[in-house]
């Protein structure tokens, strides 16, 4: 577990199911981060048993509200980022009540600084929908910056193809 005085993380449990799926079943939620809105709390516990069940992913709690969202890093999404040789792509999300409280930034230092303390990883990807600058604008807090490459989304669930704006941090 990481922590600090606001927020910690912590893996996932199964009994976080009906609280992911509250959060993730928002359509303003999951589409911002690439993803579809869950549709059953069956699929939410599905979701934490398969791709939250690692290492490197873990729920984000605000202490005295409990499960907020969910932060990771690890090898590449459905998403066509640049990635390089053994760079990680970093994800994360918040539900929308906590949106704008810097929470996110929060956790992705937390999360940054136990990658350095615990890894050899030299650098981690991410990127954001063109149509999400706040996810940008939290990367950016953590130092990662602008490759200057757009990628697109192919994922076909909401029917378009949308831009993704790289960045990268340098660890080491």
């Amino acid at each position: 577990m990481m922590e600090t005085e606001r927020i910690l993380l912590r893996p996932w449990y199964e009994e976080d199911a009906e609280v992911l799926f509250r959060w993730s079943s928002d359509p303003d939620v999951g589409p911002r981060a690439g993803w579809p809105p869950h549709k059953s709390v069956e699929e939410s516990r599905e979701i934490i048993r398969t791709v939250f069940q690692n290492d490197t992913t873990w729920a984000i709690v605000l202490k005295g509200a409990g499960v907020v969202g969910a932060i990771s890093y690890g090898p590449s999404c459905d998403c066509n980022l640049p990635a390089r040789e053994d760079e990680p792509i970093a994800g994360y999300w918040v539900a929308k009540p906590y949106w704008n409280q810097g929470i996110c930034t929060e956790a992705l230092r937390l999360m940054i600084d136990y990658i350095r303390q615990t890894t050899e990883i030299e650098s981690l990807i991410s990127g954001h929908f063109v149509d999400n600058p706040a996810s940008g604008r939290v990367m950016e807090k953590c130092g990662f910056v602008p490759t200057g490459e757009t990628c697109i989304d192919e994922s076909q669930y909401q029917g378009k193809d949308r831009p993704i704006r790289v960045l990268r941090l340098m660890i080491r």
